[in-house]
């Protein structure tokens, strides 16, 4: 049976603490949209235990009295590894201590495949004008790549989230004052033929691609620092290393087989498969697939975001400010939660119906950026249904 956000919001065991939750994004968005308006109030409650699912034979006993999830002060090296902010696991210490290049890629069907999206940690897509959607691909082990990519003023704010160095081609008009708040590579700009390329397979604007190397020389050639600001303590909590977060009992939680994301143009969603514990991506009727294969993350999150336009204009104005409700996938399984920015330029924190924050398993995620006013358009469908 196939189960639609508004009914299952209503219709599940916790579906009283999930429709509370879910309110905002079923009403229509604000035309003003950066308008910022306080956050409702929440209620007090008691901190409960996280519920896991742990394997016996990876059970380290040093672990046994600290959380599920890794604490920021216990982010070392060790054997030159260390965790990554982007996945939660362990990589090169050289990759995981510096700045990621959060590189914007289009998705128009003449610039696939997306080359680079395959190596990213974590994944912003966003619509922006005409119904076309826009990435924001999360990359810190960029090294050995020779192509990577193909800006809005709220992808900066993403950018910053992650200390990440923003590397576009261009932007809308309405962006260029918010490029300031950010450390930025723009091909565009006087460092455009350091930064960027083009290649002859495909025609202009899909063809200007930037590298590692490239990447590399232009933040040195900027003078911006390659290593994470030492304030910086990470986004994510992420489950320990033989840990599994699950969701099974956290408030309104429902099964999630298929995730679809309501976005017009590519009608992009999500399908877990339990052999892999992955959700695999589909777009444009069929496997979204980057330069180094088909795409899949082990974590999905939904974000309802209020928008508008600016002026009388077609650029979209989404407000990655004002708290709202979403959705959070992982393992076959789907929470309603609220967003919640810290300040201007903090971290985005992810909270379920009794107000805990959401723990991540480690791997790659997607963040889907969608309208409220498009709250219907998408849908969670039951594992059953998918079979």
């Amino acid at each position: 049976m196939r189960n639609g956000f508004r009914w299952m919001a209503i219709g599940l065991t916790a579906g009283l603490t999930a429709a509370v939750l879910l309110t905002g994004c079923a009403r229509e968005a604000s035309v003003e949209a950066t308008t910022v308006q306080e956050p409702p109030a929440t209620t007090e409650a008691a901190e409960p235990d996280i519920i896991i699912r742990s394997d016996p034979e990876t059970k380290k006993e040093d672990t046994q009295n600290l959380p599920a999830f890794y604490l920021p002060e216990e982010r070392t090296e060790e054997n030159g590894m260390i965790r990554s902010y982007l996945t939660g696991q362990m990589v090169e210490t050289a990759k995981g201590n510096r700045r990621p290049a959060a590189v914007m890629m289009s998705n128009d069907k003449e610039a696939r495949p997306q080359y680079g999206i395959n190596r990213a940690g974590v994944v912003y897509e966003a619509p922006v004008e005409g119904g076309m959607n826009r990435y924001m691909a999360l990359i810190e082990d960029y090294d050995n790549l020779e192509r990577i990519g193909s800006v809005r003023t709220y992808y900066t704010y993403f950018a910053r989230e992650f200390d990440a160095v923003y590397v576009h081609f261009g932007q809308s008009t309405f962006a260029k004052p918010y490029l300031k708040n950010v450390d930025h590579i723009n091909g565009l700009e006087a460092i455009g033929d350091l930064a960027f390329y083009r290649t002859k397979d495909k025609k202009s604007p899909h063809n200007a691609y930037t590298s590692g190397d490239r990447i590399t020389a232009s933040i040195e050639k900027l003078g911006y620092t390659p290593s994470y600001a030492p304030s910086y303590k990470g986004h994510y909590l992420f489950a320990r290393d033989g840990r599994e977060a699950s969701l099974t009992e956290r408030p309104g939680v429902m099964d999630a087989g298929t995730a679809k994301t309501g976005y017009i143009m590519n009608q992009a969603y999500f399908v877990y498969d339990p052999s892999d514990g992955l959700y695999h991506r589909y777009q444009y009727g069929g496997i979204h697939q980057g330069d180094e294969g088909p795409v899949a993350v082990k974590n999905v999150i939904f974000q309802y975001c209020q928008t508008g336009h600016y002026a009388t204009t077609d650029y979209l104005d989404i407000n990655v400010h004002t708290t709202e409700c979403g959705y959070f996938m992982t393992d076959g399984k789907a929470i309603p939660i609220n967003w919640e920015k810290d300040g201007e330029f903090g971290p985005t924190r992810y909270f379920d119906a009794n107000h805990d924050e959401v723990v991540l398993n480690q791997g790659k995620t997607w963040v889907c950026i969608i309208p409220t006013r498009d709250f219907a358009k998408s849908e969670i469908i039951g594992n059953e249904d998918t079979q």
